[in-house]
């Protein structure tokens, strides 16, 4: 009888204070949204300009976990990897990504072990594994560098532009820092704030090389360096450097083209071997783990990892033409 009555209770609650609760909230919702309207209306600049406030404060932390930041400032590794990280614009602490690659190399390898008891084949897969991490952080650091480059000489054109209508260096970063995407207007953004809060225009450049270490960049800042100490037309000499740095893309483009088929040799021949060596593994077990638990095959197994990584270098060497 009480659970009758309660259901009840509950079914009259649904049918009566829940409208009149929604009644209620009505008004104030359309009187925050009036209000939002009001305030975006009355606002002196846009919203995406508010959006796109840098943050200039340094963060020194390498890890949110005190004694593993201080052994990292301790040595030089904890920065490199905090500036690889910057430049890869991952939100990554350094101490993440040493304790990610940790992980995926003792995991990887202590289960490896377990299951062939083989110690160099544990530690050969926990390396392996373990670089996955890093080369993550360098494929993105590589797409980022590769997307600055293609997007670099809109930048100079719309500088030069800024600078024959008659703005200042300084406002023409400005102009490319507002008008250009990312990843290139994000960092002029940074090196045009650095400037305006009172940074010398030499080291905001030279904090822009440091954050994306180009040779194309490298050239802008030389040139706009060497015109403040010597004096010139800006706009004529930056529009030579963007000039150049289109032709110096084509050649690398048609350099790439040329060496594509060496590339791809190099990917096969790489991953060939440990591609059949799996699968010969899952066709006969029993003949493959003759390779590792023999002392002869151990030591054949590293003198092939050995050869593999060397052919593989090689290769590379040769298709790696710097234009």
């Amino acid at each position: 009888m009480l659970g009758v009555l309660l259901l009840v209770f509950v079914g009259v609650f649904a049918l009566v204070a829940l409208p009149l609760i929604a009644l209620t909230l009505e008004p104030a919702r359309q009187a925050k949204q009036a209000m939002a309207t009001l305030d975006s209306a009355l606002a002196d600049e846009p919203t995406v300009a508010q959006d796109q406030i840098v943050n200039l404060r340094k963060d020194a932390s390498l890890s949110s976990i005190p004694w593993l930041n201080r052994k990292l400032q301790e040595f030089d590794l904890g920065p490199w990897v905090h500036g690889l990280l910057r430049q890869a614009n991952l939100d990554w602490s350094a101490g993440r990504l040493l304790s990610a690659i940790g992980a995926c190399v003792v995991v990887p390898g202590y289960f490896a072990y377990l299951r062939f008891h083989s110690a160099p084949l544990a530690m050969l897969l926990g390396l392996a594994v373990g670089a996955l991490p890093i080369g993550y952080v360098y494929f993105k650091r590589k797409q980022r560098f590769d997307k600055f480059e293609q997007m670099l000489p809109e930048a100079i054109d719309l500088m030069v532009s800024g600078l024959r209508a008659g703005h200042s260096l300084i406002a023409a970063m400005g102009l490319v820092a507002r008008e250009v995407a990312d990843p290139v207007g994000g960092e002029f953004r940074i090196c045009f704030d650095e400037q305006n809060y009172g940074l010398e225009l030499k080291m905001a450049l030279n904090n822009l090389l440091e954050r994306m270490p180009l040779q194309d960049l490298r050239i802008v800042t030389t040139a706009i360096l060497i015109q403040k100490e010597s004096g010139g037309n800006l706009a004529e000499v930056l529009d030579k450097a963007g000039h150049a740095i289109r032709e110096r893309f084509r050649l690398k483009r048609q350099v790439q083209v040329h060496t594509a088929q060496g590339r791809l040799t190099g990917w096969i021949l790489t991953c060939l071997p440990i591609v059949l060596g799996v699968a010969l593994y899952f066709a006969n077990p029993e003949m493959m783990s003759l390779l590792w638990r023999r002392p002869i095959g151990i030591k054949l197994m590293w003198a092939a990892a050995g050869m593999i990584v060397v052919g593989g270098l090689l290769i590379h060497h040769i298709v790696d033409m710097d234009v």
